[in-house]
């Protein structure tokens, strides 16, 4: 049924796909506590958000979800909506179950570097992605300095804004791009559409895929979106590592990975897959 959501016209696939309130959710984000970071909580760590997972320990090794959200001020007929604030994100939650994984929720900040931009990043009209880039990589080599995250386990994902992330952030420069083991991009990919900023067109994305290099990526979305990515990937990388799928949703909504499904169990037997010691 998976893999037949992927062929499936996307006019069909939005009239006839369910809701995700219709699933109860099994999993729930813990809410944002006070206090230093500790086993099962989530905390806010500078600009970020930070959870470590509940079975954390000191003296361990621990992969890490990196996450980075939608544009904010997002709300769709179907209710979904997006803050664009990192403490809303939901896919590093779903996808570990909160066991076995640190979890980091990165904001994107404007241009001066002090306040986190709810949409894209930097300022209007030039969309500067430096400030954001030096905090992404001072915020991961922090988070595996100081709680145990594994430097050759580090997995970037995204949802809308945060999936195009994960290539025009992701793959940015040589510096950023070694920093990751694997990717995992829901809705949305950089190269696909152009959009507001600066280095949105296609020549400006192939020219950050290539330092893909043959690492991974998970690539998923509702309806039809990961269909129309795979159209635009695969030719130019016809033997990657690339796992297209639909959400089985109809929702523009990362609270899906809290709620039982196929597409979820086939996400997180990727993920483990490629955070596997080696």
């Amino acid at each position: 049924m998976k893999w037949l959501l992927l062929l499936l016209p996307p006019l069909l696939l939005a009239a006839e796909l369910p809701d995700i309130r219709g699933v109860p959710p099994d999993l729930v984000v813990p809410a944002l506590s006070e206090g230093p970071p500790a086993a099962g909580k989530r905390v806010r760590h500078g600009l970020s958000v930070l959870y470590l997972p509940k079975d954390w320990k000191a003296d361990a090794n621990w992969p890490v979800i990196v996450e980075l959200a939608g544009n904010g001020g997002y709300k769709n007929k179907y209710g979904d909506v997006s803050t664009g604030l990192p403490e809303g994100s939901n896919l590093g939650f779903g996808l570990s179950g909160g066991h076995g994984f640190i979890w980091l929720c990165v904001p994107y900040l404007n241009a001066a570097g002090d306040q986190i931009a709810i949409k894209w990043w930097g300022d209007a009209p030039a969309y500067d992605p430096q400030p954001t880039l030096k905090n992404l990589r001072e915020s991961v080599k922090a988070v595996c300095r100081d709680f145990g995250g594994d430097e050759s386990r580090i997995v970037l994902a995204g949802f809308s804004r945060g999936a195009i992330a994960c290539g025009y952030l992701g793959l940015h420069d040589d510096e950023t791009a070694k920093l990751w083991r694997a990717f995992f991009a829901y809705s949305h990919y950089d190269g696909v559409k152009t959009w507001p900023y600066p280095g949105s067109d296609r020549e400006s994305a192939l020219a950050r895929l290539k330092r893909l290099g043959n690492r991974p990526q998970f690539i998923c979305g509702e309806g039809a979106n990961a269909q129309e990515t795979e159209k635009y990937l695969r030719p130019l990388l016809p033997n990657a590592d690339l796992t297209f799928l639909s959400t089985g949703f109809r929702n523009h909504n990362d609270a899906w990975v809290l709620r039982p499904s196929e597409a979820r169990d086939t996400a997180r037997e990727w993920l483990r897959r490629v955070t596997s010691s080696r």
